[in-house]
């Protein structure tokens, strides 16, 4: 009976807080973090493993501050809910839905089969909802069907675009993988202009000549370095501003 309310609570529209959150404490966190020192520690000395250091025989109260292990059977709970890493899209036919098309073969299917199906199945849904506005017109009670009609034509669309999933994932990972490697190039190639505008202002305040006077004979040292800092940052200014 408590576990049938808890996973009620867990699954309710805004669930509260799980109840560990009380163990995460500043005197936990600062405990937690001294074990895992303290054996990140012993680690080196004994192995070159990078995993995340997990703390053994940890006391009650703080076992609720160390991640649990990934799920090995890969199923996992959120939410009073149970969830699968690898979890296969039910067919159409599992869900009793009526299949309007032959499916391509999967994964071989060509991509042009999926579109052209997509297509017939958008002409269809515009065909029917045009019935469906004309059955309204004439006798609104005659509805029923044409609106399962049209229920069953979303359902086949959804199903064959989710089937897109994999795919979709698998593009977004490649342009983000993309634009990281831009950016990286960008951010290299300005590192490499700035170093060669530094080089050459370097160089030209190497080459040029100040002139001498009176003041630079008197004040030796001194009156170079400051006509040498004036000159640089006089440069700087003229490349940069």
């Amino acid at each position: 009976m408590a576990e049938q309310s808890q996973q009620s609570a867990l699954g309710a529209t805004f669930p509260a807080p799980p109840p560990f959150w009380q163990a995460f404490t500043p005197e936990n966190v600062d405990r937690i973090a001294q074990l895992r020192a303290a054996q990140a520690g012993e680690a080196e000395s004994t192995s070159s493993d990078t995993k995340p250091i997990r703390v053994l025989d940890l006391p009650s109260e703080l076992r609720f501050l160390q991640p649990p292990e990934p799920p090995a059977d890969g199923v996992w709970n959120c939410f009073g809910g149970r969830y699968f890493l690898t979890e296969p899209i039910p067919t159409l036919a599992e869900a009793g839905v009526e299949q309007l098309y032959t499916p391509p073969a999967t994964p071989t299917g060509k991509h042009v089969d999926r579109a052209l199906i997509l297509k017939r199945l958008a002409k269809s849904l515009l065909l029917n909802f045009l019935e469906l506005v004309g059955i309204m017109s004439v006798d609104p009670s005659q509805n029923t069907e044409k609106i399962q009609d049209l229920r069953t034509i979303f359902i086949n669309f959804h199903h064959l675009l989710n089937e897109y999933r994999p795919h979709q994932a698998r593009e977004s990972l490649i342009l983000m993988m993309q634009d990281q490697l831009d950016r990286s190039r960008a951010e290299t190639e300005g590192i490499m202009r700035m170093k060669e505008k530094v080089e050459g202002i370097l160089e030209g305040l190497g080459e040029a000549k100040l002139p001498e006077s009176d003041d630079t004979k008197m004040d030796g040292t001194d009156a170079m370095e400051e006509d040498i800092g004036k000159g640089i940052w006089d440069e700087l200014e003229k490349e940069f501003s």
